[in-house]
């Protein structure tokens, strides 16, 4: 008897997580660099190394360090933070909040401005308005995502310094909130939207530059079917066209098109958090990989991991639903 096809689904998903999980194990472990050493003070005797290492349990092979943390992890305990000691359950949760944040507007941002300008594209295609649109949107989206973001500040933050733009009026460049700034409420919040501004429009822009170019191909293989025809023929306005049928028959490549967009987003917001100091799970990792703190690294990266491969599995299991053939059937 056949397993459903969902089911399987969701099996070659948990092996895929499992498979990335265990390569991020056996590199960190392979790498230059002993997290005993970091954690010792200077000076410190071969045997206070040794002792540090048996205590982070790093005494034992490979193998055992690997069941040990496989057989924690699918009790749900990721292990104890070498740095700071605190459960890596408790810093990762921590820091979510900020990159989720970040992540929801930034993705959001990207699917209303990607989509309208691949579509405002595909209308205008080979005119002024196109060929304008092709060459911003392919330079947007192949400029590093921290080449951007220190372009933007310089711009925004110390260039509008430079030229005596008002405090009040310029971007900041760094963390969350104003330092020092004792703000509560409607200022607090603002002052928090002030901050997000740059970070937010970095990843939008890269995100709806690369959503662009997919949604301009798609949006002209739907403008060229019969169908389309067919409702022009019968006097639709251009308007209904574009929502009854182009959109519509779009939805599938869209939802490709977000578990697509969502590992590069993640990727990205690792740079952006790290050059605007923000403490979300990308600056964590950044922090952790240098300092060889393979706990939280482990940890980060089953976050990451899974949020991409789930994000893909329901992309999978939904595109079915969102086939407007289903409608005409």
């Amino acid at each position: 008897m056949h397993a459903p096809a969902w089911l399987t689904r969701v099996a070659v998903a948990a092996g895929l997580l499992w498979l990335v999980v265990t390569l991020t194990f056996g590199l960190m472990r392979l790498a230059p660099g002993d997290p005993a050493l970091l954690l010792v003070p200077p000076g410190a005797s071969a045997g206070d190394a040794a002792r540090m290492r048996a205590d982070l349990g790093l005494d034992r092979s490979m193998l055992v360090q690997y069941a040990r943390w496989v057989k924690g992890a699918a009790a749900g305990e990721l292990g104890a933070s070498f740095q700071t000691g605190r459960p890596v359950a408790t810093v990762l949760a921590e820091a979510a909040p900020v990159s989720i944040t970040l992540g929801a507007l930034s993705l959001a941002l990207t699917f209303l401005l990607g989509v309208p300008l691949g579509i405002v594209q595909a209308v205008k295609r080979g005119t002024v308005v196109d060929r304008a649109l092709t060459a911003v949107t392919m330079t947007v989206y192949a400029a590093p995502t921290f080449w951007i973001a220190l372009a933007l500040v310089a711009a925004f933050t110390f260039g509008a310094s430079a030229l005596g733009v008002p405090a009040g009026l310029r971007l900041p460049a760094f963390g969350l909130r104003t330092p020092g700034a004792a703000l509560d409420g409607w200022a607090a919040l603002v002052d928090l939207a002030r901050h997000a501004i740059l970070p937010v429009s970095i990843l939008a822009a890269v995100g709806a530059a690369g959503i662009a170019r997919y949604a301009r191909s798609s949006g002209l293989d739907v403008l060229a079917t019969d169908f389309v025809r067919t409702a022009r023929a019968k006097g639709l306005t251009p308007f209904a066209v574009l929502g009854r049928h182009v959109l519509r028959n779009m939805l599938p490549t869209l939802a490709v098109l977000f578990a697509l967009s969502l590992p590069g987003l993640l990727a990205g917001s690792i740079f952006v958090e790290s050059v605007f100091a923000w403490p979300g799970l990308g600056r964590l990792t950044l922090a952790a990989i240098q300092a060889r703190d393979y706990p939280v690294i482990m940890g980060a990266t089953l976050w990451y991991s899974a949020a991409v491969i789930v994000a893909n599995l329901a992309a999978e299991l939904a595109l079915p639903l969102l086939d407007p053939r289903r409608e005409r059937a």
